[in-house]
């Protein structure tokens, strides 16, 4: 009986085992948190801030316990078939002369690891009409 392949069976099943068995001695590095280290920025309602995309919102009401924010956007394009669309005064977000508009009709929930950069706080009289709109009071 021809035994001359029992040496590549041996090679191949040594080979198939070195491979599979969990390699011992080797650290895998672990991934670094989806956030980044420290804790996270300091929101609260009423306040504007740039997000993480570039985009200005209007900080209605912040969740701690679940490290988000519920926002409503800034644009600079006005839609008067929306009822939420508040303007704002010029000056508020820098618009270099534009207006800005605040869509307070429909708030967005935001990590609070997106918020950026702190750009002020909305004046108290325009913060009491748009906080009720998007849901801001909870």
């Amino acid at each position: 009986m021809d035994t001359s392949w029992w040496p590549a069976v041996l090679a191949a099943v040594a080979v198939a085992v070195v491979v599979l068995l969990p390699r011992r001695g080797t650290a895998v590095a672990a991934a670094p948190p989806p956030h980044g280290l420290g804790p996270p920025p300091r929101v609260r309602p009423g306040e504007l801030w740039c997000v993480a995309d570039g985009r200005t919102c209007l900080v209605l009401a912040v969740r701690a316990h679940r490290e988000r924010a519920r926002v409503a956007w800034i644009t600079g394009k006005y839609d008067d078939r929306r009822a939420g669309v508040i303007p704002l005064p010029p000056g508020v977000v820098a618009a270099h002369g534009r207006g800005a508009f605040l869509e307070a009709d429909r708030p967005e929930e935001v990590s609070l690891w997106e918020f950026r950069t702190l750009l002020g706080t909305l004046d108290p009289v325009w913060w009491d009409e748009a906080k009720g709109l998007g849901g801001g009071a909870r």
